[in-house]
């Protein structure tokens, strides 16, 4: 089991800063924070008239997915270039060293560093069109699909402030990946260059 874990280690001391950052931070944020922050938001969220089908409809309307699901979702698909990379040196036997030494692998690596990158930026740019930058605490729902006499109707968001603050910390860690990624890949070609001058 140990020998398998050191397998999956990424080859950069930048690579595996990320993988702690993203792995328990990251994580943590979003599973505990997040929670506390989403958790109960469609049940405290109000429109006027306060009525459940008008509630349900301008909140189904104001997010069409829950944050905690599509954070959730960037995560799996971001993890998945690494994963599949990982897994396969594992069953290659390949370690660490040779990711570095061996062209072919550096070459795959950095694909999948790269792929890491457009899939957070993917998500940074979704995630931009879904929930913007900033809660605002009421919301101009359009309910005239559900009932001409409701037409437009006002409703309020709860602890829009805390939803803000949450926000732009998920902007952060989708920014700061970002740049531990490329990082990583200028690790790897500097310690792939003093590899190739070394011999």
């Amino acid at each position: 089991m140990s020998f398998l874990l050191f397998q999956l280690r990424p080859p950069t001391v930048i690579g595996q800063f990320h993988t702690l950052f993203f792995g328990s931070v990251r994580m943590f944020f979003l599973g505990v924070l997040g929670f506390a922050v989403y958790g109960n938001e469609a049940l405290h969220f109000s429109c006027d008239p306060d009525k459940r089908e008008l509630n349900l409809f301008c909140y189904n309307q104001f997010r069409p997915i829950t944050p905690q699901v599509f954070w959730a979702l960037q995560l799996v698909t971001v993890l998945v270039p690494g994963a599949v990379f990982h897994l396969y040196a594992a069953c290659k036997n390949i370690d660490q060293e040779e990711i570095l030494q061996r062209p072919i692998y550096t070459v795959f690596y950095i694909i999948s560093v790269l792929l890491r990158i457009i899939l957070e930026v993917i998500a940074f740019w979704l995630q931009s069109h879904l929930f913007g930058f900033q809660v605002h605490p009421i919301y101009m729902c359009d309910a005239s699909a559900l009932e001409k006499k409701f037409n437009v109707t006002k409703c309020m968001v709860p602890e829009h402030f805390e939803k803000t603050i949450f926000l732009s910390a998920m902007y952060t860690f989708t920014v700061i990946t970002v740049v531990l990624c490329v990082a990583e890949i200028f690790e790897i070609l500097c310690r792939r260059l003093g590899y190739l001058t070394s011999q």
